[in-house]
């Protein structure tokens, strides 16, 4: 049984879901808002999904209490790593139902995406609000070279498993699909929120270099690479820039071209 979940509002959203008996989420220390009282917080080291509570049950024998330790010491690094706080805050209601609330780092609005056990997601570190005790969470590196050539070294989260997942984004959110635009999006760093495993993620050289390529490096804030998402799936962006993405963007001036009606249809 999935989680019930509300949206609130139009711009700067906000999420409130009500917990039922044996039901629990887990969330970024950052995005809690409010809850109701029965409603239990626990903050944990423990890996999320399947296994969660594995690393805390002590252990009786074969070293099973040091591999614990070791496996949630992995975990706690590879979060430091994306930017993700070191624990996770768990809410489980007791005595009845109960509601707690959440909100994204940035003002913008909220995705929530039922995992059916088929495919995951992959999202960028800051994206990831709260998910289902069922969801299993992982850290996905993108490399070191696609890192050195996006300028912001992309870490993802990746979520698996089976139950409700909830990502936010600044500004407006859109969904797009890039089997509907020839197979393939070119996307600004700081716009990416998250795609289906089915998108391959890539860097790539915006045309040959040239004077117009230096200019776009000089003064386009980009440079001369552009996120590419290829493949059949869903991607969701965002139209508010991260404060890093902003900065580069601010060194000069872009424009854009309008796209022809026969495009923005598919929108």
């Amino acid at each position: 049984m999935t989680i019930a979940c509300k949206v609130n509002g139009e711009y700067a959203q906000n999420l409130t879901c009500q917990l039922d008996a044996g039901q629990s989420v887990f969330a970024d220390a950052s995005k809690f808002r409010w809850k109701t009282s029965n409603v239990a917080i626990e903050t944990r080291l423990s890996v999320p999904g399947g296994n969660a509570n594995a690393a805390e049950r002590p252990q009786q024998s074969g070293g099973g209490f040091l591999k614990a330790a070791i496996t949630t010491a992995t975990e706690v690094g590879k979060r430091a790593l994306a930017g993700q706080s070191l624990a996770f805050q768990w809410f489980t209601p007791g005595g009845g139902s109960g509601l707690v609330a959440f909100a994204g780092e940035l003002p913008g609005q909220i995705r929530v995406i039922e995992l059916d056990g088929t495919a995951g997601w992959r999202a960028e570190s800051r994206a990831f609000i709260c998910a289902e005790a069922s969801v299993t969470y992982d850290i996905s590196f993108s490399g070191f070279n696609l890192g050195r050539r996006s300028k912001q070294g992309y870490i993802f989260e990746n979520f698996t498993g089976r139950g409700t997942l909830v990502l936010g984004g600044g500004g407006t959110l859109v969904e797009l699909n890039p089997a509907a635009y020839g197979g393939k999006l070119q996307v600004h760093g700081g716009a990416v929120v998250a795609f289906a495993d089915s998108v391959a993620f890539n860097v790539e050289r915006v045309g040959a270099f040239n004077a117009q390529t230096a200019m776009t490096a000089v003064f386009g804030g980009d440079g001369l690479n552009l996120i590419t998402l290829t493949g059949d799936g869903p991607v969701i962006l965002q139209s508010t820039l991260h404060r890093e993405f902003e900065a580069d963007e601010h060194q000069g001036e872009s424009t854009a071209n309008p796209m022809r009606q026969g495009l923005l249809g598919r929108l």
